[in-house]
């Protein structure tokens, strides 16, 4: 029998792989960085990490990849809805580095001056690189941007749920991601996702799949790096 979602509706693909991978998923959006933050232990050096590479990590990783997100949409979607949501991937990519600019000063950082020599975020920078090629189908590449932003929306909401521990200084930041606009937002994500993987042979949401699983691996070893490990 098929098994069915809580709207006792079939289960669509990415909810078959939130299940499957139920164990990946939750190291990401619970890894002990994230929960760090949630409670208030957070050693402040390594929130000022975060943001030192979360700053070229976007501008060197996530933009390049969302405007070829965005040009294979343009070429092979047949929704041309897609392309708006995508384009409001790429706004909230600007806003971010609007908000790192701002905060850089807070925290006595500067943006200019980091140095990419860490082998697991250039591995991570590498992942999206591969994600630009046009040899990447548009069903692997949306899936992957939802996958990207549902981690920080679930990973950055639980810093904001009932009884958490956020600094005050951080708070601002997990509102990024946590609010109910960015949740809703990632589920339009999520559904345009699941509509191409509908559409395509199973060979390609096999591949999808891995690619995932790839992301997720990727990024509990950028989590690591705030903390000092790899």
């Amino acid at each position: 029998m098929e098994k069915k979602n809580n709207k006792g509706k079939q289960l669509t693909q990415i909810e078959k792989w939130l299940r499957k991978h139920k164990l990946e998923y939750s190291s990401a959006t619970r890894h002990p960085f994230i929960y760090s933050i949630h409670d208030g232990s957070i050693d402040f050096s390594c929130y000022k990490k975060w943001l030192d590479r979360e700053y070229v990590f976007v501008k060197t990783a996530l933009v390049p990849f969302g405007a070829s997100v965005l040009l294979k949409a343009w070429k092979e979607s047949i929704n041309s809805s897609d392309v708006e949501v995508i384009l409001a991937f790429l706004a909230y990519l600007n806003d971010e580095i609007s908000w790192l600019k701002q905060e850089a000063p807070k925290w006595h950082i500067s943006l200019t001056s980091v140095v990419v020599d860490d082998k697991p975020l250039l591995d991570y920078f590498r992942f999206f690189e591969r994600l630009t090629s046009p040899d990447v189908k548009y069903t692997e590449a949306i899936t992957i941007l939802w996958a990207v932003e549902s981690v920080y929306h679930n990973g950055f909401e639980h810093c904001l749920e009932e009884g958490n521990n956020t600094p005050n200084e951080m708070k601002d930041g997990c509102k990024i991601w946590g609010n109910e606009n960015f949740k809703q937002y990632c589920q339009s994500l999520e559904n345009i996702a699941n509509r191409t993987l509908e559409e395509v042979l199973d060979e390609e949401v096999s591949m999808t799949e891995v690619l995932i699983l790839e992301f997720l691996e990727n990024i509990v070893r950028f989590w690591n790096m705030n903390l000092g490990g790899t």
